[in-house]
């Protein structure tokens, strides 16, 4: 337990650097130095440090969606198997407790939009309720097949030891599929190019962003750290089944989990620098790859099992 414990706080505490790698990538694509790795850490601390102003139009429910949304993605690590080793918490059906869960903080993020009576937030509110639906989908569809393979419905059983070896074993070549399908869900999630593009400033073209206007100073400092961590959780999935090995010994597993969690990443900041936003029309096509990759993948092997 103490151990599972030590490695959530490693993921909390690694997150914002992760996500410092993107800025860097694309910094080496476009031929300029760029911030450092450690701004995210920066950045938290400036906006800790500051107060929150609140509009009078406002209730409580925009004070709630920035803890929500962080205590949820944080509630959501404690169930995931970190390097392969088992999760500090864990029971039958979490898969779909930790769905919902992630569900919960975006309808309080999207709350908080709405409470603003802002037109431009309730317009990313309206994209970030449309997009996030074809993800869901895909999601269970993997759970499907997931289910199928191991019996179970929890993470643990999923991303514990060599379980992601034994998918490849039984799968096949269709995970190679399941992996794009949850790529492209964590770009969708997290707001990413092609599906948003986080450093524009116009709020026409905005979905995540344009919603966190309003909020300053610690409150925004919760959203940015909630999303680190959310961007994290994928990531850690998307590298534990892109690289399932298993070497029998705790630290060399962090080290390969960790360079598999840095190489998602890395595909993240090259997707950014190579790809430009989707039109908005176009979107919801691109989400729906991740649910035909899902689908074909699950067909695929359950008719190979029979």
């Amino acid at each position: 337990m103490t151990k599972s414990i030590l490695l959530w706080a490693f993921a909390l505490l690694t997150a914002p650097f992760f996500a410092g790698v993107i800025f860097k990538v694309k910094a080496f694509f476009g031929g300029r130095k760029g911030s450092p790795v450690l701004i995210n850490y920066y950045t938290l601390a400036k906006l800790f440090r500051k107060g929150s102003v609140y509009s009078t139009s406002t209730t409580f429910i925009f004070k709630l969606g920035p803890m929500i949304s962080l205590a949820a993605a944080a509630t959501a690590l404690l169930f995931l198997p970190i390097a392969g080793h088992p999760p500090v918490l864990s029971f039958h059906g979490d898969v779909i407790f930790i769905l919902y869960l992630l569900g919960l903080a975006r309808f309080f993020t999207i709350a908080a939009a709405m409470d603003t009576a802002s037109p431009f937030e309730g317009m990313g509110a309206a994209r970030e309720a449309y997009f996030p639906i074809i993800c869901e989908a895909s999601m269970f569809m993997i759970l499907i097949l997931f289910y199928r393979l191991t019996g179970e419905l929890n993470l643990a059983a999923y991303f514990s030891g060599d379980q992601p070896f034994g998918f490849w074993q039984a799968a096949g070549s269709p995970m190679l599929f399941i992996i794009i399908a949850l790529f492209i869900i964590l770009l969708t999630e997290n707001a990413r190019v092609p599906v948003d593009d986080p450093a524009t400033h116009l709020e026409l073209t905005m979905i995540h962003e344009v919603m966190v206007l309003d909020h300053s100073g610690p409150d925004f400092g919760f959203i940015e750290m909630g999303a680190f961590l959310k961007m994290f959780f994928y990531a850690a999935i998307v590298a534990r089944l892109t690289f399932p090995f298993e070497l029998g010994h705790p630290a060399a597993n962090l080290a390969v989990f960790s360079a598999g969690v840095l190489g998602v990443y890395v595909a993240v900041g090259i997707v950014e620098s190579i790809m430009a936003r989707y039109r908005m029309d176009l979107v919801p096509k691109f989400v729906l790859t991740s649910f035909a990759l899902a689908f074909f993948a699950t067909v695929i092997t359950l008719e190979f099992l029979k």
